[in-house]
Parts: structure tokens; sequence; C-alpha cells
């Protein structure tokens, strides 16, 4: 297809930011990586020169996590009463809304996403900050008075310790605010690694958390890579939680290297996630959020719909119209504010993405629309083209598989027994959605897929207080809501014998 077969917008402005230098937060001081080691990260958009990051090594790491530790030892945080801690976490909000432009401009020059929707996304991590800032408030445990006359029980709920944080590229800002605040309201203290593809605006939150207060070493930030700095931050003795955002193949590798120390994890991973569109849908409104679904954040989102099973009477005219939109769906240069889909995050990724296509066409699926790279004027980067493709059997890799792209798999079905099976088929379990206006058959479909969040007639709307995570290989664990809070907390029961009634036992 040619470009006119799209809407691109071309390139606005090219950007002139002045190089943004990052280093690690340890212990409230900012410093450089002990051996000078530092990497750099161009925009994949528009291929010029963003940030220049310190390179964390094994000293940085441990200075780190036994700041933390030393932080937690000595109460600094966890001490606190809920009001303080509430207190912090709001001035903290409050210094992300006026920081807004800031962070999204740095958050679109390393991911390549549209700023319109990284200032989206910036508003909606500061209503994480003042959702957690109520949990701080609210905290509480249980109390058992039915014990009998001389025993009283009360459970307490206590901070679990040194949580390492490791974030991923996709929603850098938004990710760490779904756990540092509740890990935080929770009493405990944090090392944090964010993507080494995306590292700047971690490192901008670290600055708020100082001029709002935190106690030093109360949240410390390493930069760098996995190795060895995710290695590190997972297998330390001194560290008693890991919270991962990643891929599936990452988080198996994190379970296992916590086994030694038995840390707790809770780890939100990969999806494949469908939508399901009865034959009394409302196909205009399923329409936009199918399209919606499969191209926000270019599908380089762990809640993408990356596959819509359809009712093989309505599956001509759903595939269709949503060719149709696909072609108007605006992608291109992300700086400007019209653009909806913005450069793939690298070219290895880009590759990634090819792969899955050219294989599914190889098997002899049909490719409606897209499958090919798209040529965006006066842009450098890479950009996929909005694609669905149909034809597909429920084995191919496609159609299993989290392409982590702008790719949409189209599968039919006859019966709800087979749209279950078909939802239930692949190894993940993180969100679904049924279309239908009929009450009862959206209620059973929910009752019977296996997801952690299930959709009706809507796709990917969340909030603080709704608790978000998956089952299967989509991770274990949540977070948001009251539930995300509860992640970093251990329970201790206290029981409490009242005056001296008990019998001798010799």
């Amino acid at each position: 297809m040619t470009a006119h077969d799209y809407t691109l917008i071309a390139a606005s402005q090219s950007p002139d930011d002045a190089l943004n230098e990052v280093r690690h937060l340890v212990d409230g001081v900012w410093i450089d990586s002990a051996d000078g080691a530092t990497f750099e990260r161009q925009s994949p958009a528009h291929g010029t020169l963003v940030s220049r990051i310190a390179k964390g090594g094994a000293a940085e790491t441990e200075a780190a996590i036994a700041a933390a530790r030393k932080a937690f030892d000595a109460g600094l945080w966890s001490d606190l009463s809920g009001k303080d801690r509430a207190t912090i976490l709001l001035k903290v909000a409050d210094m992300i809304d006026e920081n807004r432009g800031r962070i999204a401009r740095l958050e679109v020059l390393e991911s390549g996403k549209p700023i319109s929707q990284a200032e989206g996304e910036i508003e909606g991590a500061a209503d994480l900050w003042r959702y957690a800032a109520s949990l701080a408030r609210t905290l509480h445990g249980d109390s058992h008075n039915t014990l009998g006359k001389d025993m009283l029980g009360v459970v307490l709920k206590e901070p679990i310790g040194v949580v390492s944080i490791i974030c991923p590229w996709n929603f850098p800002f938004l990710i760490v605010s779904q756990k540092l605040p509740y890990a935080l309201a929770a009493g405990c203290t944090a090392v944090v690694k964010p993507s080494e593809l995306t590292p700047s605006t971690t490192a901008i939150l670290g600055e708020l958390l100082i001029e709002a207060g935190i106690p030093a070493g109360v949240v410390n930030i390493v930069q760098g890579f996995g190795d060895p700095v995710g290695s590190i931050m997972t297998t330390h003795e001194d560290v008693d939680m890991v919270s991962f955002t990643g891929s599936t193949a990452v988080g198996k590798a994190i379970e296992k290297a916590t086994a030694d120390t038995l840390k707790k994890v809770s780890s939100e991973l990969g999806g494949k996630n469908p939508q399901v569109l009865f034959p009394d849908a409302d196909l205009d409104s399923a329409i936009d959020a199918i399209v919606f679904g499969i191209y926000f954040n270019a599908g380089e989102c762990c809640n993408s719909g990356s596959r819509i099973i359809v009712h093989e009477d309505i599956a001509e005219e759903v595939t269709r119209r949503v060719v149709e939109l696909s072609r108007e769906v605006p992608f291109g240069d992300p700086l400007n504010p019209d653009t909806k889909v913005g450069a793939i995050i690298h070219q290895s990724h880009f590759d990634k993405i090819s792969s899955y296509v050219e294989d599914a066409v190889a098997a002899g699926a049909k490719v409606e629309i897209g499958g090919a790279p798209l040529s965006v004027d006066g842009m450098d980067g890479a950009f996929f083209a909005p694609t669905v493709v149909s034809n597909l059997t429920p084995d191919m890799p496609i159609a299993r598989e989290e392409v982590f792209g702008p790719v949409l798999s189209v599968l039919t079905f006859k019966t709800m027994d087979q749209a279950l099976d078909l939802a239930n088929g692949a190894s993940y379990g993180l969100s679904a959605g049924v279309w239908s206006e009929n009450i009862h058959t959206c209620l059973e479909f929910s009752r019977r897929v296996q997801a952690g969040t299930v959709w009706t007639n809507t796709w990917m709307d969340g909030y603080p207080e709704m608790p978000f995570g998956g089952v299967k290989e989509s991770g274990q664990g949540r977070e948001l809501g009251r539930y995300g809070l509860e992640e970093f907390l251990e329970v201790k029961t206290v029981q409490m014998r009242i005056g001296r009634t008990r019998a001798n036992w010799i």
C-alpha cells in the first residue's frame, strides 16, 4: 500500500532539547557510576540524541540496597504516621502536575509515544499518587473479640521491608506510579530500576521526591541494565520483595532468581488479550474500541486488544470496518498533538513485529491492511503500519503469542463455548473483553473467561480504585486499588491473654 492509504503526520519540528544527563539516586544523593561508565539513548522517532545516562554496576546497586535497608530498619519512613506519609505523597502528586509538560516531553523523546498520550499518562500518574496517599491514612488490620473472655486477637499489617521495583519502557512514568506510591503508603523503602530505554522520567520523579521531603534512603534509583543491576536487585539478601513489570520470559527468570532467598514477587507480565464480539454487539462502539485497543501506544501495551474473536455472522463486516477505520488513525510525529500512534521503541523490536506477520503469511494468513514499515516525512524512526491479519488458525504464533505491536489478529466462532475455548486457549490471562447487548451473555463470559480484568462493552478503562493484574502466565499479584497496597504488607498475628486465666500445663 502507498502512504495515501494511511493517515500520516509529517515531522512538525526537530527536537533541539539540551542533552539530558541522568544519574543514580543513592541515599538522597545524586551520583555518577563509580567507574564513570555511561550509555546513551536516542529518540526512536527522531533519531536524535536525547539522554546520557550513568551506567550502573554492582557498586551502585549494592549501595542503593544498603541505603534502603538502613532507612527501613531505622524506621525513617515506616515509623511515620499514615498522615505524615500521605502528606508527602500528596506533595509529590502536586509537583507531578506542575511538571507535566517537562515529564511528558522527555517521555516522548525517549519512547516515541505521542505527546497527547504522554500528557494524559502523567496526569493519571498524579492521580495514582493521590489515591495511594488516601490508602496510607486508612491502612488498618483486624481485631477478634470472640476468642473467649480471656483472649483478644489482633491482626497487624506491617510493611514488608525493602522492595526492588523494576519497570518497563512502554509506560515508564505511569507504571512506576502504579508501584512506588503504594509501596511508600505501606511504609516500605525502595530501590527502583527504570528501563535503560526510558530512564529520564524516573529520575525526575526522584527529584520531586527529594523536594517533597522524603527521607534520604527511602527511595533510591539505579540506572542501567538487567545485568548486573536487575540481577542484583532480585537476588540480594537484603531485598524483601520484587515488584516487576515486563515480559513473561524475564518474569519467569526473576521467579527462579528469587527462589534461594524466598522473596515475595509481584509480577505483571504479558498478555494476548481477546475482545469477543457477539452478533448483537453495538458495532459502532466495538469497532472504535478495537482500533483503540490495538493501536494505542503502537500496540506496545500489555493490555493491548491484540486479537478479536468475532461471531462468524458479523466477521466480514467487522473486519472490513476495522480496516477502514485503521486507515484514519494518525501515525507519525509524536511531538504533534494530533498524532495518535508514534514510533516503535527500537529496531530489533520492529523486526520482531515484522517477523510475526511474515510467518503468519507464510502459514496462509491474509494481511487485510499494513504489515510493513511506514515512511513518515521528516522522521528517521521506525514506524510500523496499522496491521490487521485474518484467515488465522488458533495455533499460529501470531494468534497465541504477544506481538507487542500494532498488529490485530482476527479469529471467528459460532458458539459461546467456542469463543471461550479461543479466549482461554492462550497461555496468558491478563484481560479480556466482551461485546453484547445481552447482560446474560456478558455475565456468563465474564465468569468463565480466564483473565484478571474483564471489560464489557468497553475496552481499557482503568481507575486507581480497581485492582489490576493477571492469571496464568500474565503474572501474579495485583496493582492498584486496596489490593495494590496489600501486596507490600506482611500480616502479623498478635494473641493477647487478658489476666492470669490460663491453667498451668504442669
